[in-house]
């Protein structure tokens, strides 16, 4: 169940000439007839933005928020290639919109992999009118292992849901990312499809709140990507829909890509979501959780099933958050490790030393640390550090 579960919409995946062997590498996702969806995205905030995140930025506004479809490609980046690069994902969109008889600001374009290398654009402009062409109903789950990179398995998302008035709509959505996942956002594409009915300033809105809950809340290495991009696209197939149970819908689709993401991130064996409670305020609350996320050191131990808490109390130390290490208390799970600045592991009995062994032994865990400082809280996903994410990222070659 993906982007095409949701009525208005089709896709496709097909090779575009990027990667080797004919491997899919050449997605595409449009409507299912000839109105426009209402679409928005949220972007990367890095200053090094790549060519296809300048350029849909561009036709959301030329078009008034108004899509055919997205086109995808994934091996090449399309980042720091200059003008060249501009006109390769203007060329793409053109080609999209040639196959279709439209206009291409009308079109998305989205690329992901690796940054600095030009596009074969000659074989992809020969591949994209077979992508559009050959987009289906059935078409969703080829597009979303099309737009993989390090990406082990294609991630999807799709609910119906019921709003306060009764009336049901859908939520699709298909998404990559499995390394460089630091806000904002990560190394991440995300399609979300929907068939509900809201006006513009809902769509962004919904949009903006869902990811700042759920893709800005993930760091895998603390490395912040050139090509972030999140596209809503809504095929407006039902009445209008409640914004609160809209918002809410959406929140749900993001949060779990984002967990997928997290799940699926290079080399990993445990997936870490970090909880502060305790904080003076909220946002120092959620800079603590990304400061020991971001800890190689920590991530390290999580890797060797190790609950030491010396290195997170070390991290939350050199952080600039209210801090007494007399007031902290971190626990694995259920599991206290330390108490207002006490260690307590030492003082295990084997019950106790078995019960920790066997939770850090899991592949999800839950860090909990009360810095005794106030009612501020925060959370953050991620994940430990191996000897797979070393390998996957030594080179190019």
């Amino acid at each position: 169940m993906t982007v095409t579960s949701v009525e208005g919409f089709i896709a496709s995946g097909v090779s575009g000439g990027i990667k080797s062997s004919d491997q899919l590498d050449l997605a595409y996702i449009g409507v299912d007839g000839d109105k426009p969806a209402l679409a928005v995205g949220v972007f990367t905030s890095n200053k090094l933005c790549a060519a296809p995140v300048t350029v849909t930025k561009s036709n959301l506004q030329a078009s008034g928020a108004r899509v055919y479809g997205v086109v995808v490609n994934s091996g090449n980046a399309n980042a720091a290639t200059g003008e060249l690069g501009l006109k390769n994902a203007n060329l793409m969109c053109e080609t999209v919109a040639k196959t279709l008889g439209k206009n291409s600001h009308e079109f998305g374009v989205c690329s992901t992999g690796w940054i600095g290398y030009q596009l074969p654009i000659e074989a992809m402009c020969e591949s994209i009118p077979l992508a559009v062409k050959s987009a289906n109903k059935d078409g969703g789950s080829i597009a979303a292992k099309a737009i993989m990179t390090t990406d082990t398995v294609e991630k999807t998302f799709f609910k119906t849901y019921i709003d306060s008035r009764g009336i049901s709509f859908s939520v699709g959505a298909i998404a990559k990312g499995a390394a460089m996942l630091q806000p904002n956002m990560a190394t991440m594409l995300a399609f979300i499809t929907t068939d509900a009915t809201v006006d513009l300033e809902v769509l962004q809105t919904s949009l903006s709140r869902g990811a700042g809950s759920s893709f800005n809340k993930l760091t895998v290495d603390g490395a912040q990507s050139t090509n972030d991009t999140v596209l809503l696209m809504s095929s407006e197939k039902t009445e209008t829909i409640n914004s609160e149970s809209f918002g809410s819908a959406i929140l749900e689709a993001c949060q779990s890509l984002a967990k997928q993401m997290c799940d699926d991130a290079e080399g990993s064996t445990k997936t870490v979501k970090i909880t502060v409670n305790g904080a003076a305020t909220d946002s120092e609350g959620e800079r603590g959780a990304r400061r020991v996320a971001n800890c190689q050191l920590v991530k390290c131990s999580w890797f060797g099933k190790d609950p030491y808490w010396g290195r997170v109390a070390s991290e939350l130390g050199a952080s600039d958050i209210e801090y007494d290490f007399s007031t902290l208390s971190i626990s694995y799970g259920d599991i206290k490790v330390l108490e207002n600045g006490v260690s307590l592991l030492e003082g295990f009995s084997q019950s106790q030393k078995s019960a920790i062994s066997e939770y850090m032994d899991r592949r999800e865990i839950d860090l909990n640390i009360d810095l005794g400082q106030g009612n501020g809280t925060g959370w953050i996903y991620t994940n430990d550090l191996t000897y797979g994410y070393v390998e996957e990222n030594m080179g190019t070659s």
